[in-house]
């Protein structure tokens, strides 16, 4: 596996794996993907051995061009004035962290939507992402580069720790900008419906399209999701993750064997106003912003995690944020992470 900067050398080393049917994680203003060559189904198929991701769970399809989207989809499918909502969004949005599901393209392989006949198809902001793709000559399938539902990873450091030599190239880009997935948006139904909040809010969406349903979770059992990131468990880190209101995190005693995660340091200042222990762990309380900045702590998010995962600690206690903008995407990650212990948070 090669570890290397983003430079020119490395994005054209890079490109020409992907044109040979490797695999390659690159950094983009969201999380780091793990990419394939979007039309060849051999490479398609080792992202889902290396991530050990369930073949019902469809890819998303990355561009570095809005001209080549008819590459990618097929917009005979779709009617005028639908097509008219798909350019307003990509002008608007584009390039950006939002994914638009529309009827794929032939030539796209059935493994890359999980046998469905739509595709979420998003142009990156990331220049490295976008050089990469442009390089290839092709689209770019990509999920979190990451083993399936584990914490998404913000950092190349996250991507090594988890995938290390199963991969052909990491490709170090930094830390994401933005820290959590992509929104992704449905409008080849009747309504229009985020399936996913994320890294576009829901209120920039609704401002410039009007009303459009809320997010689509599926039960873990089932066997076709539209989208990624629909799974009720999902971002999980290997600790017990524990989703707490504000005022229920405040009465929560500190005890050593748990560490505690804040969205604003008012609320982490009244919490230790309460508290009738006043030594504790290093490390063992963290906010992701301090004056509450709802960008800061969504690109803080995963990262945190990461640390307080290495911690070797019992629980993690995180506040949710504000149900506004990116707030949404946070909660969201936070609540999926946590999921696989909602039955003891009631007893918390």
């Amino acid at each position: 596996m090669k570890f290397l900067t983003v430079t020119q050398e490395s994005l054209e080393m890079g490109a020409n794996i992907l044109k040979e049917g490797g695999l390659i994680a690159f950094p983009t203003e969201t999380v780091y993907g793990l990419g394939a060559d979007a039309f060849n189904p051999l490479a398609l198929a080792k992202i889902f051995d290396v991530k050990k991701r369930p073949h019902f769970d469809p890819l998303i399809i990355h561009i570095a061009f809005i001209n080549s989207l008819e590459n990618v989809a097929d917009f005979s499918l779709i009617n005028k004035e639908t097509r008219k909502t798909v350019f307003l969004l990509a002008e608007n949005f584009w390039p950006g962290p939002l994914s638009i599901v529309l009827p794929k393209n032939e030539r796209i392989p059935g493994i890359a939507t999980a046998g469905l006949s739509t595709a979420a198809i998003r142009f990156p902001d990331n220049e490295a992402a976008q050089k990469l793709i442009s390089l290839s000559g092709t689209a770019v399938a990509a999920p979190s580069a990451n083993l399936f539902s584990s914490l998404s990873p913000t950092r190349a450091e996250h991507v090594r720790d988890s995938l290390g030599e199963k991969i052909d190239m990491i490709l170090d880009g930094g830390p994401a900008r933005i820290g959590v997935e992509s929104t992704v948006l449905d409008i080849t139904g009747d309504k229009i419906k985020i399936l996913r909040p994320g890294g576009t809010p829901r209120e920039a969406i609704e401002n410039l399209i009007g009303p459009v349903d809320g997010s689509c979770i599926i039960e873990q059992g089932a066997e076709k999701f539209t989208s990624p990131g629909q799974m009720k468990s999902h971002y999980a880190p290997k600790t017990p993750l524990y989703v707490l209101k504000s005022d229920d995190i405040i009465r929560r005693p500190y005890d050593d064997t748990s560490v505690f995660l804040f969205f604003d340091g008012l609320t982490r200042n009244a919490w230790r106003d309460a508290q009738t222990k006043t030594q504790m762990l290093p490390d063992a309380v963290k906010v992701l912003s301090e004056s509450g900045h709802m960008s800061e702590a969504a690109s803080c998010l995963f990262e945190t995690l990461h640390e307080l995962d290495n911690l070797n600690v019992s629980r993690i206690f995180a506040q949710e944020a504000p149900q506004t903008g990116l707030g949404e995407a946070i909660n969201d990650r936070l609540k999926r992470g946590a999921e696989k212990n909602q039955n003891m948070n009631h007893s918390l």
